[in-house]
């Protein structure tokens, strides 16, 4: 889904799982209105099942007692939330100038190779996922890959190598 327009419909109803649920209502009371709670009900979401489902956002909505289209919004605005399945590894490569200048394009094509996926793809696996993302802010130690918002710096193909190997 590269343009982020579509939602993944799963059939299935979702829920807060209970570690969630009473996150949840934690952080709920710390809001000064309900709508409030979009984004760290996202990142709730997310953080359960790894990607944001049509079902999850309708739940987030009569959850916070606000339109499914709000939910979908934010959700849509912000890369850092999941619209579809990631591998259970997912891999993001920085594609900007500081990265791109010291070589971040052989650690994609590496891993393009090794297990053969491109950008936004998942591997027949479900074990990998690889995106190209714009900046992690880690301009001094480039290139910079996050595998499951873990920064590794100072990337070569060597690195690459050696951690794709620790992640089996």
């Amino acid at each position: 889904m590269s343009d982020r327009s579509e939602l993944i419909v799963t059939g299935k109803e979702f829920a807060f799982d209970e570690e969630r649920d009473s996150e949840f209502e934690r952080l709920i009371k710390r809001y000064p209105t309900r709508e409030s709670m979009i984004l760290p009900a996202l990142w709730l979401t997310q953080e359960q099942e790894g990607w944001i489902s049509a079902e999850a956002i309708a739940y987030i909505a009569d959850r916070i007692g606000t339109f499914a289209v709000k939910v979908l919004e934010a959700a849509t605005f912000y890369t850092m939330f999941n619209l579809e399945p990631k591998g259970k590894f997912h891999i993001c490569v920085c594609r900007t100038l500081s990265c791109w200048l010291r070589e971040k394009q052989a650690i994609v094509d590496f891993l393009a190779d090794e297990i053969g996926i491109r950008p936004n793809q998942v591997s027949e696996d479900g074990l990998y996922s690889l995106e190209e993302v714009e900046c992690l802010g880690h301009c001094g130690t480039a290139p910079v890959v996050q595998v499951n918002g873990e920064f590794h710096e100072n990337m070569d193909v060597d690195k690459m190598k050696a951690l794709l190997a620790t992640l089996k």
